[in-house]
Parts: structure tokens; sequence; C-alpha cells
């Protein structure tokens, strides 16, 4: 008898079991087995598209062709009805279909078939796995954003009940919410935390000022897997010293598959059995590893819809030490349209100005989150929940590290606030550039 939650994929039409079977296999590969694995598999998913995808036939005028010679898509490219990107043979009906969140401020519908969702589960559980987190039977502590309206509300309960999860909206974290979520740790036999990484890091916090270790609380605790969002070292550190647990770095998008997660050993795998990754220059150049660029994924097993060579938004590195059956995420940086340009015509990632501040602001000791956002080429509003104002002499700090490691003259408002506004899905959107 399967699992409840494998189950549940297989009376859906996701078959888990083989999905399993083939991710173990491909895993299992040598590392020789492993690269001529995925080459064959991009020639074999982009004949596929050509084949059986006039979207995507349309966008490769000449083949065979070169790999680098492929168009790169990006989220602007997919955002036609998606009636017109399914691949022959595929429809609604007989494929997974879900919308982006829309954190890089262009939301579309994708598609997958069901083998290739069925997949994406596979990988989820041999990663969970890694840390003795079986998704079947563990209980998860869920820090996610939830639809507010009636039906897409019940869905959202109803797939926590099967996925066995209980879901802490992230909408309001203000200390009376907190002191109930620390209640629900008090009483609930949680094995791991899931969610968004900054909404966690607040209740670390809490945790902090209470003087409280969450492992105390909950010892049924095993592992904290944080997402969506950007995960600093202080804050990791931050999550280990209250959690008393290991803290896990995710990198994941909706339309593709997980796309790195850390191992025991602290490396930041990249996903190598269903996806391929690489960085490009902005040219579309492949950029060697250890080298800054755009972060490009081909899905390697997608039918439904062709993700080949998406530019899915993000800017990062892969580590020097990376091999083709064995790629390493060195460093998340940001995601290309949150560029700051300044006033001398310098562009930097509008994280640079986060982690400029961030130190200097929670030196404060009573800030708990901040946002920045630039509203004019030489203006930036910061946005901060504090129980005081800062002082004058942290505002004088940060403009003289921001005079130092970027350029003078530029101009910050502060701006304290009760609560900082979350996107619909209830993250944290931690730079926003309004030119």
């Amino acid at each position: 008898m399967l699992p409840f939650f494998d189950l549940s994929l297989q009376i859906n039409r996701f078959p888990i079991r083989s999905a399993k079977a083939a991710l173990k296999k491909i895993s299992n590969y040598t590392p020789a087995e492993k690269e001529i694995f995925i080459e064959q598999q991009k020639v074999a998913i982009v004949d596929f598209h050509i084949k059986n995808n006039s979207f995507y036939r349309s966008l490769v005028p000449v083949y065979p062709i070169n790999w680098e010679a492929l168009p790169v898509l990006n989220k602007k490219n997919l955002q036609v009805p998606l009636a017109n990107r399914f691949s022959d043979g595929y429809t609604i009906a007989n494929s997974y279909s879900n919308k982006t969140s829309g954190s890089s401020g262009t939301p579309f519908v994708f598609a997958k078939d069901k083998y290739c969702h069925a997949l994406t589960w596979a990988s989820n559980f041999m990663r969970f796995g890694w840390h003795n987190v079986d998704l079947n039977s563990a209980y998860q502590a869920r820090f996610y954003g939830i639809p507010m309206e009636f039906l897409p509300n019940k869905k959202e309960r109803f797939k926590d009940f099967i996925c066995n999860r209980y879901r802490f909206p992230i909408f309001d974290l203000s200390d009376v919410v907190l002191e109930k979520i620390l209640n629900n740790f008090k009483h609930k036999k949680f094995d791991y935390i899931n969610g968004y990484t900054s909404a966690i890091v607040l209740f670390a916090k809490f945790l902090r000022d209470k003087n409280l270790y969450l492992n105390k609380i909950c010892p049924t605790l095993k592992v904290c897997v944080v997402t969506s969002e950007m995960l600093f070292k202080d804050d990791k550190l931050l999550l280990e010293t209250q959690f008393g647990i290991p803290v896990i770095n995710e990198y994941g998008a909706s339309e593709i598959d997980l796309i790195a997660f850390e191992n025991a050993q602290g490396e930041w795998l990249v996903n190598a059995e269903t996806i391929f990754v690489e960085i490009l220059d902005h040219d579309n150049q492949v950029l060697p590893y250890g080298e800054e660029g755009r972060i490009v994924i081909t899905s390697l097993f997608n039918k439904a819809n062709p993700f080949i060579r998406y530019d899915i938004g993000d800017i990062g590195i892969l580590d020097k030490k990376s091999t083709l059956a064995k790629p390493i995420l060195k460093k998340l940086i940001g995601r290309t349209n949150d560029m700051v340009i300044l006033p001398s015509g310098k562009k930097s990632p509008g994280l640079t100005f986060y982690y400029v501040t961030k130190s200097i602001i929670e030196d404060n000791g009573n800030v708990k989150e901040f946002v920045i956002t630039q509203s004019k080429i030489a203006l930036f509003e910061v946005e901060y929940v504090s129980e005081t104002e800062l002082d004058v002499v942290a505002i004088q700090k940060i403009q003289k590290a921001i005079d130092r490691y970027l350029e003078p003259n530029l101009k910050f408002i502060f701006y304290r606030k009760e609560t900082l506004q979350r996107t619909n899905r209830g993250k944290l959107k931690q730079f926003t550039s309004l030119l």
C-alpha cells in the first residue's frame, strides 16, 4: 500500500512510483554516465518540441542547430495563451497547470506533463530525504501565504491536510500572532519547518527577544528549510542559534522544479537530474564556472511546455569546482529586474544596498525587518519595523557605508512602519526600483 501522499499523487494520475524509480537510477549514475545522460536528454527534449510544438518551432527557424545558438526564452516570451504553447497531444485536462507567483513582476500560466510533475515531487522527496525528512510522514510547520478567497483557501487547506503540514499564514506577523505560532510549537510534534525566509527570520528574532530556543520547546524538530527569498549569513546563524537545528537553503521555481538544495555537507547542489543550468552573460554567451551571470534553465523532461534555455530572471554564480554531473550554486545574487541605476551610470544589484545597510540597521537592536525602494535616480526610501525610531548615529553610519561601497550624494529617507507590505503570496520584496 502506498503512503497517503504518494497515493494522492497516483490517484491524480501523477506516476510517482515510476518517477521515483527513474530519479533513483539517474542519481546513481557515475559522473561519466550522468554527463552522457544530460547531453542526450538535452538533444531529446529539443527534438521533441521541434517536432511537436509549433510555438517553439516558430522560435527555431533552422534545425538542427548548435545548443548555444538556440533561443533564450524569458517570461515575456511565454506570456502568450497557454493553449498556444501546448505541445501536440497535451491539454489542460491531461497536464498539470499553475501560475507563477509574479515576484519577478511578470507572472504567467505554465503547464507540465504529468510525468514531469511527478519527477518534480520525486525530486522533493529525494532532497528532503538527505536530511531524514520523509514527506509521506513528516509533519511540516509551514510559513507561507494563502489565498483569502473561499474556494482557493479551502483548496490550499485540503492540500495541507494531504501533505501533512500545518500552515501559519504570514500576512500578519505581529507579536500577538507570533506568540500564537510559538504556542503551536509547544503542543504539536513538528518534524521540520519550511517557508519564506523573511517570515521565519522574524519568528527567530521573536524567540531571541524572549531568550527562547525552539528545539527545547519542540524537541521533535529536525531541520528548517527556507525558500523564495534571500538567506543572508547572519540570518542563517540567527536561525541555527534560536532553532537549534540545521538550516537548509532551497532555491526553486514553480514552473521548473527544485533548482538547488543544500546537502548535509553545506553544498548548495544544483539539480542535475531533471534540469540543466547555464550561467549566461548579457550577450547570451555561456560563462565559465565562477563567473556571475544570468541563470538560464532547461527542463529536461517537460513535454507539455517548452522550457528550453529559459532565463528565470535571477543572477547567480556556479562554483569553480562545479562539473556537468555535479554543479554547485555558489551564490544567488538577486533578480535581474532589481538593478540599481546610480547617477554616475553605475549599475548594481539591488541587494547591494540591502547587504550594506542590513548589519548597520540591525546593530540598532530594535529593527525587525526593512525594505528599500529606489524612487528616483538618487533617492532611496527605507521602510522598517522597529520599536523605536532609528537615531541620527545609525543613519549617519548607513550614509557613510553607502558612500564608501557605492557612491556619494545618494539620499535616503527612513520611514518607521508597524508592518511591511508583502505580496499576495506573503513574500517580502527586499528591494524595488520604481525607475
